[in-house]
């Protein structure tokens, strides 16, 4: 059995250890509700910084496709018509080489070396048309477009079908005699001349732009 001394010794040491206990409980709490109250500041600190702050909200996913703009079909015939009436079926030709029926040209201050390789096929054929079943009206535009697209695209070398004649009134070709005025008319137009055989021969003839 503890005699009393021990007794009062033991009652001593639970004496110190729930005060201790009780100490770091209080120093627990301390801490806890330092640690709440910086909390709390932050959270008003952060409230306060984006209170103005509006809530992005995703549109639908279709709704983040690009609509096509709408196409400004008037400007366009608009445009269209321009370039038709920038040629005249009344041009009356002043560098024309005479060759007979052959398609010749070369505009001014031009070399005649480059009628001769447009001749042998020098440059690469990078686009064509043809005017077959077409009317003046349309071929002229048709051309006149065709050149204006051409030149946007830095194309150089061009053939252009007109046909022979032989479907026409008369068996005349008359879309190559219009066709040669008009690409006389169009600044972009270095020369052209009649094409080779395997390419349209006197119905069609390769035009030569400029760079």
């Amino acid at each position: 059995m503890l005699n009393d001394t021990s007794t009062n010794k033991l009652l001593s040491v639970k004496k110190r250890l729930k005060q201790a206990l009780a100490a770091q409980k209080k120093l627990v709490q301390d801490a806890a509700k330092k640690i709440s109250e910086q909390s709390a500041d932050e959270l008003t600190l952060f409230r306060d910084a984006v209170k103005d702050v509006k809530p992005f909200i995703a549109p639908p996913k279709d709704e983040y496709k690009l609509k096509p703009k709408p196409i400004p079909l008037q400007f366009i015939r608009d445009e269209q018509q321009a370039l038709a009436d920038s040629l005249s079926d009344h041009f009356i030709p002043a560098h024309e080489i005479e060759t007979g029926e052959e398609l010749l040209y070369l505009r001014e201050g031009h070399s005649p070396d480059i009628l001769s390789k447009l001749r042998r096929g020098h440059w690469v054929i990078q686009a064509k048309i043809d005017l077959h079943g077409l009317v003046s009206d349309e071929a002229r535009l048709y051309v006149s477009t065709f050149i204006s697209d051409c030149k946007k695209r830095k194309i150089r070398c061009v053939r252009i079908v007109h046909g022979k004649g032989l479907g026409s009134r008369n068996r005349e070709p008359v879309l190559k005699h219009k066709l040669r005025g008009w690409l006389m008319q169009k600044d972009e137009v270095i020369a052209y001349a009649e094409a080779k055989k395997q390419d349209g021969g006197s119905g069609a003839v390769i035009v030569l732009l400029k760079a």
